[in-house]
């Protein structure tokens, strides 16, 4: 009797031997990662009710062009083409949008998701080969690291947007947009440095790490925050499509942001 690998390899799309809900959770990143990424887009191409008071979406931070008192520079880029739909968000969001496609546990997920690759485990393929991450398009996911570096200066604008919600026309203060951009930061901070990039950058590279005390103990700290990698990616996804859809709401005055103190 040939092995089971044998059997699904040369089977056709989806035959598996499998009984258990093994299409269940690539079923779920699809339609999870498949809406934020149709909300993503709608919201980065309006180009509007993007903040509300001290509070700033976190897909248009930092704005460095734009008509809101947020912007660096008011108005629209002279080197932006014209014939192009303008928004701030499209200045800025590709950073954490390419370093979340190009992360290791995205791949993973979107790979079985979207492009069955594989779907799950001993379950068909809808390809005879495999060409892995060696050549065009999936190179360019090397390029991970790289990306990982420009987020950690998005996520630190992010944490300067968190500190400034606290302050309402110059005086202290808290509203539950406050506590919901600052969750924000703490997720997403949860994920950027539990990357498996960053943990490579702070300690992988060295051969015995226990002669650098210090890089070892945050080495250890990146590990602790990596094991847990997938829930800080996805609750980090939420929190900051959450986040921009409470500025949103507040901006339209559909939603009115809840002053604690």
């Amino acid at each position: 009797m040939a092995a089971p690998d044998i059997l699904w390899q040369n089977g056709r799309f989806g035959q598996t031997s499998r009984r258990d809900k093994w299409w269940l959770e690539p079923l779920l990143v699809f339609l999870g990662l498949g809406a934020f990424l149709a909300y993503a887009n709608w919201a980065a191409f309006q180009g509007k009710y993007y903040t509300a008071g001290p509070y700033i979406s976190p897909f248009y931070s930092p704005e460095i062009w734009g008509d809101s008192p947020h912007a660096w520079f008011h108005g629209r880029p002279s080197w932006y083409p014209s014939f192009l739909p303008f928004s701030p968000a499209f200045l800025i969001l590709w950073i954490p949008g390419l370093f979340r496609l190009t992360c290791y546990y995205y791949r993973g997920a979107y790979y079985k998701a979207f492009w069955a690759d594989p779907m799950a485990c001993a379950v068909g393929e809808p390809r005879k080969s495999y060409r892995g991450e060696k050549t065009l398009p999936l190179v360019a996911q090397n390029f991970h690291r790289y990306f990982l570096r420009l987020s950690y200066i998005v996520w630190f604008f992010l944490l300067i947007d968190a500190v400034e919600s606290f302050w309402f026309d110059g005086h202290f203060g808290i509203g539950l947009g406050s506590l919901v951009l600052s969750a924000n930061v703490i997720l997403i901070a949860g994920y950027v440095f539990g990357c498996h990039a960053f943990r490579h950058l702070v300690g992988g590279s060295i051969d015995q790490i226990s002669k650098h005390p210090v890089r070892h103990q945050l080495y250890d700290c990146v590990s602790c925050l990596n094991s847990r990698h997938k829930k800080w990616a996805w609750a980090s996804l939420v929190s900051v499509g959450f986040s921009d859809i409470y500025v949103r709401l507040c901006s339209m005055g559909i939603w009115t942001d809840w002053r604690i103190f």
